[in-house]
């Protein structure tokens, strides 16, 4: 099972120990207090002569540490060989938990899959290099960009595989943000419900409203998790408090032209340990964030239908005059999601530091 996103400010670790051509054990790292992948994997002894594959290096011993050492557990396992796909970027760790194995003797290479583990590990790079969280912006578009007809209809533009496919994000991602006018076009829950069914983590639900527009009644004031309404310092205070009484946190921000000031919400939730942001629109939101550089990747969930005329644009607010300034994704991964396609890709406005 993916610990994705379930490793809160651990990054999500994989490990697979081989014997020949034969799969002895996997691990996973736990939450911070638990086992971390390679301890996972060892747990059941039987690694002497394995091969061990493992995403990240394995730690060290070093000052506030709450778990024993993984490569000091490595050694002990009689392990022969490691391959170590990137050096731990953390510097408390980067390079010395491969110098610690290969002075107790055991053959180490690294770099193999790096660039793979380093796209995986994406989000917690971002937090932990920046502090900031890592923000895909998301919507579900027409052939001819249009999220809704010009009446504000948007339900379905995509078919039951790509909306499922869109709650599998939502359930390990830290948050999900939407614009105040997206609750007031949608009401949507925001919850995560991949087959139909809630899932065991459920996403903090963040909303921008710089104006106090959402009503007490919204859904997303209804269902199990949290609740943070970003707002500005101009708005109603008399609002405040009672979006307060319904269990949410108020984040105040400083207003700007597209209302809530970014830079400074997206600060302050890296702050409160939100380490993965999924922004599900309006198209403002989404054109202010990309204008703005937030956004790490875009995904475009597009479906076989044209809407014309007047009917809302994906992405708003941002626009260039000449297409050697648009915003060409890189990475890019298209799948299909019968009938409807996913384009995604990372817009290259923040590139991790790589240690290998």
């Amino acid at each position: 099972m993916s610990v994705r996103g379930r490793t809160v400010s651990n990054p999500w670790v994989g490990a697979v120990l081989v014997h020949g051509d034969r799969v002895i054990a996997t691990g996973a790292t736990a939450p911070p207090g638990g086992d971390h992948a390679e301890a996972a994997a060892l747990r059941g002894g039987g690694a002497s002569g394995a091969e061990l594959y493992v995403t990240l290096e394995p730690c060290i011993p070093f000052e506030g540490k709450r778990t024993p050492s993984c490569a000091r557990a490595v050694i002990d396992s009689d392990v022969r060989r490691v391959v170590v796909a990137m050096l731990d970027p953390d510097p408390r760790v980067s390079g010395r938990g491969v110098a610690m194995l290969r002075e107790a003797g055991l053959r180490v290479d690294v770099g193999d899959g790096g660039e793979e583990s380093g796209q995986l590990i994406r989000p917690f790079l971002k937090h932990f290099q920046t502090g900031l969280p890592y923000v895909i912006a998301k919507f579900a578009a027409s052939l001819d960009g249009r999220t809704a007809t010009v009446g504000g209809d948007s339900k379905w533009i995509t078919g039951e595989a790509a909306r499922d496919h869109s709650h599998r994000q939502r359930a390990w991602v830290d948050a999900v943000m939407i614009g105040s006018g997206t609750v007031l076009a949608d009401d949507p829950s925001l919850t995560a419900r991949p087959g139909g069914e809630a899932a065991v983590h459920q996403p903090v639900r963040v909303i921008l409203d710089s104006r106090g527009r959402t009503p007490l009644t919204a859904a997303v004031f209804n269902q199990p998790g949290s609740v943070i309404v970003a707002s500005s310092t101009s708005a109603p205070t008399a609002w405040k408090r009672s979006i307060a009484s319904r269990g949410a946190t108020i984040i105040e921000c400083e207003s700007d032209s597209h209302g809530v000031n970014l830079a400074q919400l997206l600060s302050t939730l890296g702050q409160r340990n939100i380490g993965s942001v999924w922004v599900e629109g309006g198209g403002t939101l989404l054109g202010s964030l990309i204008e703005g550089g937030h956004a790490d990747e875009v995904w475009a969930y597009l479906a076989p239908t044209l809407i014309g005329g007047d009917g809302l644009p994906a992405v708003s607010g941002f626009g260039v005059r000449s297409m050697s300034d648009s915003l060409r994704l890189v990475n890019v991964v298209v799948e299909p999601l019968p009938p409807d396609i996913l384009i995604r890709g990372n817009t290259g406005t923040w590139t991790p530091r790589l240690v290998s």
